[in-house]
């Protein structure tokens, strides 16, 4: 990271630098960053003590270290963490605030009935497939794009699947810590 960059986590118009993230106690990185990874802190947590970062990359690859390195139970509770696509969670209105913008910008609150309901049936395929929901970085993508991928991604082994779904988990955090750093 070059220069500076501007964060709401810190106050609105203030001006934070890396220096200042690396200088953040570990339960302020924590509060500021743990939200990254769905209901996951304890990411944010280990990537705390592999401080300082060099830069933004660094501070990303450090925290895939984290998750990489943890035992295969905690790489998929850190999946399961994840909401269904337009499940019961979107229904009643229990995402957290970033999955439900993310949702959104991928038209996944306007399906119409047929999307909805083959959307429903390849998740729960898929949950009983897998274990896990179904993972997509939703902002790189369309409604059609994500049930196509879906449909797609149901005949990968279950091998496939959890390296894709960790490495689509990477793509949503690096989204997410942009949208708070700029």
């Amino acid at each position: 990271l070059e220069g500076c960059f501007r964060s709401c986590l810190f106050g609105e118009g203030c001006v934070v630098t890396l220096n200042d993230i690396n200088a953040l106690s570990s339960d302020a990185f924590v509060g500021a960053f743990g939200g990254l990874y769905e209901h996951s802190p304890w990411i944010a947590e280990g990537a705390a003590n592999l401080r300082p970062f060099a830069d933004v990359e660094d501070m990303l690859a450090k925290m895939d270290e984290v998750v990489m390195r943890a035992p295969k139970t905690r790489q998929l509770d850190l999946l399961r963490a994840h909401p269904e696509l337009a499940g019961n969670a979107a229904i009643d209105g229990t995402l957290t605030e970033a999955s439900t913008e993310e949702q959104a910008s991928a038209g996944l609150d306007r399906m119409h009935r047929s999307e909805f309901d083959a959307l429903t049936g390849m998740n729960t395929a898929y949950g009983e497939r897998f274990g896990f929901p179904f993972i997509i970085c939703v902002k790189e993508t369309t409604k059609a794009g994500i049930l196509d991928a879906l449909s797609e991604r149901l005949d990968n082994t279950p091998e496939q699947e959890f390296e894709t779904a960790l490495a689509e988990v990477g793509k949503i955090v690096r989204l997410r810590l942009e949208g708070i750093l700029s």
